[in-house]
């Protein structure tokens, strides 16, 4: 039902039209949300120090992740010294309610299960401080007490979360662009785009549909074992290849492996952020020793427990020179206040 429905929002056809009513009365809400959240009527919470969201407004997986490490890359590069904020979507540690346990940092070695997939492979690749909240200002003020060197909070989704105030806005499509242009259920949309008088930065991770910078998104020419070693693409075209994927897209990760000349023995989709053990159990532990087991990096985080000899392929996301432009002209006018000085 979700693949009919993920298709159905590519266009106004018929199951579509008939959850248009539905989709009005979540426009109204969403709508009043933000009313009240601009009247001051709901508060947002400023942090001392700026604050970047990196989101999407269109359901699913849009890449959102390798911009984040990309662009932590860059802010580094600047001088800036950023922490990561984050809800830690699918984890188990939801605290029954009490904050003080649902807000924790992800170290390198955290358990994917309890901080979030994203979340970790964001602390393990960039070495950057990183915390998970259900509520993000919790995991801000957890983590500027933590790491008070800390001058830039990017925050890895939550552009809808307005009860953290923020200073610049990313959003970030990718090929599937606003689908319908409706929102949910009947299209994809979690709130009407284009906005008016609220700006914010697009960027494009697939073939850009509208007005925006457009990123460049490739696979590595490598691969990586549990250990950080490193094996080349161009040594697994003899090997029997079995693809794992549990993102938003698999088959795209799929086609990407296939335009890197490797053949792909056997596929598996599974649901975005998917643990592996019912895999592992069904699949993987019987598995020929012969066969070579790959997947993305950010399935690698819960497979490498299990699975140890499975490989993974990092996504290289380039950040166009105009993009970067663009965020450090908008951070400029916010380090005075801050007290930072750019490198």
């Amino acid at each position: 039902m979700r693949s009919r429905l993920t298709q159905a929002w590519q266009r106004r056809g018929l199951l579509a039209t008939s959850l248009w009513p539905i989709s009005l009365l979540y426009t109204c809400l969403v709508a009043v949300r933000r009313t009240f959240y601009r009247l001051g009527w709901l508060t947002s919470w400023k942090a001392p120090v700026p604050v970047l969201v990196v989101g999407n407004v269109v359901a699913g997986g849009v890449g959102k992740t390798p911009v984040v490490m990309a662009l932590l890359d860059h802010l580094k590069a600047q001088g800036w010294r950023p922490g990561v904020v984050s809800r830690g979507y699918a984890r188990t540690t939801r605290g029954g309610g009490q904050a003080s346990h649902d807000c924790r940092e992800v170290l390198a070695n955290s358990a994917a299960s309890e901080v979030g997939d994203e979340p970790l492979l964001i602390a393990q690749r960039t070495r950057c401080p990183v915390f998970v909240a259900a509520k993000r200002a919790d995991a801000v003020r957890a983590l500027l007490l933590r790491h008070p060197q800390v001058d830039l909070i990017v925050c890895d989704d939550g552009l809808q979360h307005l009860a953290l105030a923020r200073d610049v806005e990313i959003c970030v499509f990718d090929e599937r662009g606003v689908g319908n242009g409706w929102l949910l259920p009947a299209g994809p949309l979690r709130e009407s785009w284009p906005r008016h008088n609220e700006p914010a930065l697009v960027l494009h991770t697939g073939p850009a549909r509208f007005a925006g910078f457009q990123a460049q998104r490739r696979l590595a020419s490598h691969a990586v074992r549990a250990d950080g070693s490193q094996v080349p693409l161009v040594d697994l075209k003899t090997q029997t290849l079995i693809a794992v994927a549990a993102i938003g897209h698999p088959e795209r990760f799929f086609d990407m492996l296939r335009q890197q000349g490797l053949v792909l023995a056997q596929t598996h989709a599974l649901p975005d952020h998917d643990d592996f053990h019912s895999f592992f159990n069904s699949c993987l532990s019987s598995i020929d020793k012969g066969y070579t087991v790959i997947c993305t990096e950010k399935d690698a985080v819960k497979l490498w427990p299990l699975f140890p000899q499975a490989v993974a392929v990092p996504l290289v996301m380039s950040l166009p020179a105009d993009f970067l432009a663009a965020v450090d002209q908008a951070l400029t006018s916010l380090s005075s206040a801050h007290g930072h000085q750019t490198a």
